[in-house]
C-alpha cells in the first residue's frame, strides 16, 4: 500500500490516534505490548482505555497490528474484528496466550 493511500484512511482521524496508530505500528510480530505501554509511549499513562477505542477505530488493522495489544494480565482484551479473529492472529505469529 502507498503512503498516499495510507494518508487517505487516515484523513479525519485524530491525533491521539494517530499517536497511538504509530506506537502500535513499531510492535514487532511475534510480541505483544499492552494497553498501558502504549499509553505510556505516547506520552498519556493514564489514557488505556483511550488507546482501545482508537485501536477499534484503526482502518488499517493488519497494517497497523493493533492485534498485538493486550490487556495487562495477559488477557486478550478487545479487537474490532472478534477476539476469535485476534486470538487466530496472534497464534499464526506463534504466540502463546493466556485465554
Amino acid at each position: 500500500m502507498k503512503q498516499k493511500d495510507i494518508d487517505k484512511l487516515l484523513n479525519g482521524c485524530s491525533s491521539f490516534e494517530r499517536r497511538v496508530w504509530k506506537v502500535t505500528s513499531t510492535i514487532p510480530a511475534g510480541q505483544t505490548r499492552t494497553y498501558q505501554w502504549v499509553a505510556r509511549r505516547i506520552g498519556n499513562p493514564h489514557a488505556t482505555r483511550a488507546v482501545g477505542r482508537a485501536l477499534s477505530r484503526n482502518p488499517l488493522p493488519i497494517v497497523i497490528p493493533c492485534h498485538r495489544v493486550i490487556r495487562k494480565d495477559g488477557s486478550l482484551g478487545g479487537y474490532a474484528l472478534g477476539k476469535g479473529k485476534k486470538r487466530a492472529l496472534l497464534r499464526k505469529e506463534a504466540l502463546k496466550l493466556k485465554s
